[in-house]
């Protein structure tokens, strides 16, 4: 008699900032995905990583609307429990973000829609900064500084990362454009 399939049982992690370039876990595959239903969007406070509570910098959420294309990490099932920790650390610091799966499509030959893990943004929490003019962003970003490391970094290295996959944001590029041009 032979022995029943096990379901698959890994953990499906959607990146479409910093956990693309700098995800602090192992993963068994990277696959270029889109999440439809929210957007890439500078739009949270950042208070705990990229700025403080006296000068907050900005950081990237997944807004309501529209898709977002980035990347999704499949984590083997014996890892999950410690992503989900190590996740839970570092995005729910103040809970400016959700904890939510949703249906993403994995890029491959065929495309496989798949549920995964993702951060969206809580629009009610004090964090949330909506849409900023992008001359206000790029004074906010310039001057904000965190436990994380400076916020031009993660707006220039998030840019450059997106440009390395294809993915093009004329924000994010104007934004890493003058935040390299002048201090």
């Amino acid at each position: 008699m032979s022995e029943r399939p096990r379901p698959v049982t890994d953990l499906w992690v959607f990146a479409y900032g910093s956990l693309m370039w700098r995800p602090g876990f192992a993963y068994e595959e990277a696959v270029e995905a889109r999440l439809y239903g929210a957007h890439r969007a500078l739009c949270v406070w950042s208070v705990a990583h990229r700025g403080t509570h006296q000068r907050p910098g900005l950081v990237l959420g997944l807004d309501r609307g529209g898709s977002c294309r980035g990347l999704a990490y499949r984590v083997a099932s014996e890892s999950g429990d410690s992503v989900l920790a190590y996740l839970r650390k570092r995005e729910l610091v103040t809970n400016v973000y959700l904890e939510v799966r949703r249906p993403v499509v994995l890029q491959r030959p065929t495309p496989v829609v798949t549920k995964a893990l993702l951060y969206i943004v809580d629009r009610r929490h004090p964090q949330y900064a909506g849409n900023l003019n992008p001359a206000e962003a790029l004074d906010i970003v310039r001057a904000s500084h965190g436990p994380s490391g400076p916020n031009p970094e993660y707006v220039i290295n998030t840019a450059d990362h997106l440009r390395s996959m294809g993915i093009r944001d004329s924000g994010l590029e104007w934004l890493a454009r003058e935040l390299r041009a002048a201090p």
